[in-house]
């Protein structure tokens, strides 16, 4: 099963942006940190902005300029990629947008369950 947005407000839980490049097929259902460019596209990482949301595409065939929504509040659910532990703080790496343990860098949320992602972005470094 791949990892979905499960609760998330569409007015105040993040926004809209166009992917920079084609999604890749194998990235599809996990969750990545994403930021913008400086043309204010979606990049895996932290682009010009920082990291400023976790992103999780549903289908396959996403191409550059294709809208998507970047979530900044809600939850993601059926994490298994990567893999995650209960009760902790993760941050996406600003060069690749892996979403990793608490201190590599900025923080994107915590988990509850082992597979619930809580994404609370804040832009700020972790320490």
């Amino acid at each position: 099963m791949a990892a979905r947005y499960d609760k998330y407000d569409p007015i105040s839980g993040g926004f809209r942006a166009p992917l920079n490049a084609d999604w890749l097929d194998a990235d599809v259902g996990i969750p990545f940190a994403v930021g913008l460019n400086a043309s204010g596209k979606v990049v895996k990482g932290a682009g010009t902005t920082g990291v400023r949301a976790v992103l999780v595409v549903d289908a396959i065939g996403k191409k550059a300029n294709d809208i998507v929504d970047c979530m900044t509040a809600g939850e993601i659910v059926d994490v298994t990629s990567p893999a995650l532990a209960a009760g902790t703080k993760y941050a996406g790496v600003a060069a690749t947008g892996v979403i990793a343990a608490s201190g590599v860098g900025s923080e994107v949320g915590y988990t509850v369950e082992a597979t619930r992602l809580i994404v609370r972005t804040t832009g700020v470094a972790t320490t």
